[in-house]
């Protein structure tokens, strides 16, 4: 599913008109349609419903729906905003369709407001402003929210919480946005709806179809889009019936140190349980033992160490390398893995203290392995390209990282981003917060190492990693709930996530 920016689905309203075509009113009037239909089938006819529009197209859904639902027996109350004494074309015609309602109780502001009542029973309804808003809300309006936002009701907001911007809110002032108990998207979700820091404002959100042009949204292009399970079936190649392991790549995993064997575990059953056709796990001596006990079908090669990385092996006749996991900080693995970096040839992984490492020593980003993947959590991204005051800025920050240094980088966290080196941002919707635990990082890397082995390319084992990452959590999340999920989890419910997509 695409994510447009603000400016391009003015373009895509546009070409849904132009190309349908639809006048603007029925466009209008076909959105209210969709909300009316969402509204009334989760509040009954007892709850009574207070409107507030503003002077735009956001106005005039308002007004709209206000109209349909009126006719379908709510008590509705309107007050449109009007300071200017100037109304968008098609929010004047919903105007003046309401003004001839008895049904409905109607006011028009143009200076001063009245506030009504407003208790747990109602529901209000916003549509201030949309989408188009590009900068904070004050003055009046500001005002508005903040009553809104202290009163008991319930708030369902029309397409964007008033005050919210759609994609950038780094400057915005947040006392100033509306707080949505639930947010009706039009057609798509806002790029602002996948940053943790905007949840207080959006609510639960959903995303309502007001049938824009099909061919439209194929042709506008865009940097961002949410993955699907078709997206993700689509890239999955059928193994053959006479292949062998041979056919699926043999892996290399760095991982582990003197009290982190787990990481390497975890990541080498994940490797193992996505798809892999060999596995050697690189580790310090001390690790060999429990290692060949938890996962006897990985292969172990010792490092000269008894505690740490601090050899770097060939990586000549592997097709993947993943490095990170519970790797430590030593000084030894600082040099090896910098030695490492010089002479490995192969698309690599790197997650965990393989990114810490490089963090000193950033000039190292320009010189990784072609196909090259970075697996960063927001502060191992942060010591990588520098602090970010919002999610926003994170993101801006990975994409540029990703197109200097010329690698993938999964930005993990709930929506986790896939950036690819042109820019482009895939954001993923599987997993829940229960995977918020330790060693869900290790597990993503191993199913990635895993696909990186078997031939896909960089940004195919990013999108189906997540996503069956994700989904797996998912899963387990079903059987163990969320407080009581761990990454052992995830890892049991790979086989089944591999199944739902149609392995």
């Amino acid at each position: 599913m695409k994510i447009f920016p603000t400016g391009s689905i003015k373009k895509l309203d546009a070409y849904t008109i132009e190309h349908e075509p639809i006048a603007s009113i029925d466009l209008m009037e076909r959105a209210a349609q969709a909300l009316t239909k969402e509204i009334t089938e989760r509040w009954g006819t007892e709850t009574p419903a207070t409107f507030f529009a503003g002077p735009g197209n956001n106005g005039g859904d308002a007004l709209a729906v206000a109209r349909m639902m009126a006719e379908k027996g709510y008590k509705t109350e309107v007050f449109l905003f009007n300071i200017k004494g100037k109304l968008s074309p098609d929010c004047q015609t919903n105007k003046e369709l309401v003004e001839m309602m008895e049904e409905v109780d109607f006011h028009e502001i143009s200076t001063q407001f009245a506030p009504p009542t407003l208790t747990a029973e109602h529901l209000v309804i916003d549509g201030l402003f949309g989408s188009g808003l590009n900068k904070p809300l004050s003055g009046g309006f500001a005002a508005v929210v903040k009553y809104i936002n202290a009163s008991p009701a319930t708030v369902a907001s029309i397409d964007i919480p008033s005050g919210l911007m759609g994609e950038e809110n780094t400057f915005n002032v947040k006392t100033n946005i509306i707080r949505a108990d639930v947010t009706f998207s039009l057609q798509f979700p806002k790029l602002a709806f996948l940053f943790p820091e905007n949840a207080e404002f959006i609510g639960e959100w959903e995303i309502l179809d007001i049938g824009l042009s099909k061919e439209g949204i194929e042709e506008i292009e865009t940097d961002y889009e949410i993955l699907e399970t078709e997206d993700i079936r689509y890239l999955m190649k059928p193994r053959n019936r006479f292949a062998h392991k041979g056919n699926f790549g043999h892996a290399l995993l760095i991982a582990g140190s003197k009290g982190m064997a787990g990481a390497s575990v975890l990541a080498a059953r994940a490797c193992l349980r996505s798809g892999v056709g060999l596995l050697t796990v690189h580790a310090p001596a001390c690790n060999n033992d429990i290692l060949q006990t938890a996962v006897p079908e990985a292969m172990v090669e010792a490092d000269g160490s008894e505690t740490c990385f601090a050899s770097p092996t060939d990586t000549d006749d592997y097709q993947a390398v993943g490095i990170g996991p519970g790797l430590g900080r030593s000084a030894e693995t600082e040099m090896a893995l910098l030695q490492l970096l010089t002479q490995c040839q192969t698309p690599m992984v790197l997650d965990a203290d393989a990114l810490n490492i490089i963090a000193n020593h950033r000039h190292e980003l320009t010189h990784l392995p072609k196909g090259c993947i970075l697996t960063p959590h927001p502060k191992e991204l942060e010591r990588l390209a520098g602090k970010c005051q919002d999610s926003y800025e994170r993101l801006a920050k990975a994409r540029e990282l990703a197109q200097t240094a010329d690698v993938h980088i999964i930005l993990k966290g709930a929506y986790s981003a896939i950036i690819t080196p042109e820019g482009k941002c895939y954001f993923n919707p599987t997993g829940n917060p229960g995977m918020a635990t330790g060693g869900s990082g290790d597990v993503l890397t191993g199913i990635v190492l895993a696909l990186t082995a078997q031939g896909y390319t960089a940004e195919e084992a990013c999108k189906i990693g997540t996503y069956i990452h994700g989904l797996a959590g998912n899963l387990a999340q079903k059987k163990k709930g969320m407080t009581g999920l761990i990454a052992s989890d995830i890892v049991s419910n790979l086989p089944k996530a591999w199944q739902l997509i149609g392995e």
